[in-house]
């Protein structure tokens, strides 16, 4: 491990690469900690100590941005949203279902609307922060040296242009860093909260050795299940291929065998940070409109049993869901007939087809119901528990840790790999 990264340093251009994406995560942190203009801030971060288990969560993936009341508070939820949406869209609307399938060009203008509606969502979240934050529940006061209006408008000014900043550096990151800029926003948001979970959770408990003594082993149990779920990530169901002879001019082509590799979990991490965006957007919307019923609503959902059924069905779904979007059965098959291959004992054709999907719903279960497990078991026992470190470092947490870091990690092992250098899977 420690021999590979000083490989990839050895590396000009992907030493550039990795030290681009580390300056960019770094101004990103840096962010989170610039309040917006005109907050008490000692008061702010005060009221935010009682705020609900919703609001709680959404601080989580921001990094602590929310509770400092940042430039960055939004996060890069409206983004992840925006994205949602835009995948859902390709199977609503005819005219985004053609873009998604016109390569290149199809792709820029799928950014582009995703771009717009990233906006337009992160101008309705700032609006309803504000208005939440200024209602009796917080009772925040802002500077009053200025009109309220004009306060208004650069609190939503600024929280707009500091999720348009997020938008602009996580694209930055995929195109001239490593790995994909969005996810490791989100990774970095999330290990940020780590330290002051580990300290926090020693503090609960009155005696000092106790407190130390739990969260040793809520960081063991953490560690005895990382290879667990790296095992699961990287496992595949291989479907045997063979391809039949042919002569080609003087020379006999074809007949080697080889398989396609599907995975267990062929979608990552995308189920979980769905299903956490929708669970957690009524949350937003109940900051919009501040009403008592809807808060409850978003709180009830965002922890409990509720949220424990919904969060695993959510995750099966969206596990079936983004596999049956990055992976064709009917698209895979019909090359394989171009190509003279075929699946033994598996006619070409409809057949092919028919076995390639249930081959896909049979391993994409199990695979959801792993992933869904393991973001809603830690739920549970932080429910019973209130340790922090749990919900800091919880399954959701992992998951997303762990997806990320062996993409960043595949990345630059292809890099280096390039450079004939020995990667970090060996």
């Amino acid at each position: 491990m420690l021999s590979s990264i000083v490989d990839a340093f050895k590396v000009p251009e992907l030493r550039k690469k990795i030290l681009f994406t580390l300056a960019i995560l770094a101004l990103y942190r840096f962010g989170a900690y610039v309040p917006v203009p005109g907050i008490p801030f000692n008061e702010f971060a005060n009221s935010f100590q009682d705020a609900g288990v919703s609001m709680t969560m959404l601080d989580l993936f921001t990094g602590g941005a929310l509770s400092n009341f940042s430039v960055f508070s939004l996060g890069i939820m409206p983004y992840i949203t925006a994205s949602i949406i835009m995948q859902l869209m390709q199977g609503v609307i005819p005219a985004v279902g053609r873009w998604a399938k016109e390569g290149d060009s199809g792709r820029k203008k799928i950014t582009q609307v995703t771009r717009y509606l990233t906006l337009g969502l992160g101008l309705i979240n700032a609006i309803g922060y504000l208005f939440l934050f200024k209602s009796d529940q917080y009772g925040v006061v802002f500077s009053t040296e200025v009109p309220e209006l004009l306060t208004d408008i650069l609190v939503v000014f600024t929280l707009v242009a500091g999720t348009a900043f997020i938008m602009w550096m996580g694209e930055l990151i995929t195109q001239r860093g490593i790995g994909n800029g969005m996810s490791l926003i989100i990774f970095v948001s999330i290990v940020s909260r780590v330290p002051s979970a580990i300290f926090s959770s020693i503090n609960l408990q009155a005696d000092l050795g106790m407190g130390i003594a739990i969260t040793a082993l809520i960081v063991v149990v953490v560690l005895v299940c990382i290879p667990l779920i790296i095992f699961v990530e990287r496992a595949q169901r291989r479907i045997p291929v063979n391809y039949a002879k042919r002569i080609q001019g003087r020379k006999m082509m074809g007949g080697q065998s080889t398989y396609i590799p599907l995975k267990v979990n062929a979608a990552g991490v995308i189920p979980i940070i769905f299903a956490s965006c929708l669970i957690y957007f009524p949350a937003q919307i109940a900051a919009l409109f501040n009403v008592e019923w809807l808060t409850g609503f978003a709180n009830a959902i965002s922890t409990g049993w509720v949220n424990w059924i919904i969060t695993l069905i959510l995750i099966v779904f969206f596990a079936y869901f983004y596999t049956s979007m990055v992976f064709n059965p009917e698209e895979t098959a019909d090359n394989l007939r171009k190509q003279g291959g075929f699946v033994p004992g598996v006619r070409p054709g409809s057949a092919t087809v028919l076995y390639i999907k249930n081959v896909i719903n049979r391993v994409t279960l199990p695979g959801g119901i792993f992933i869904g497990l393991i973001a809603v078991v830690p739920s549970i026992i932080f429910f019973f528990t209130g340790n922090q470190l749990i919900q800091a470092f919880g399954g959701t947490s992992i998951l997303i840790m762990i997806g990320v870091a062996l993409d960043t990690m595949s990345k630059i092992e292809s890099q280096l790999k390039m450079h004939n250098y020995d990667g970090f899977f060996k």
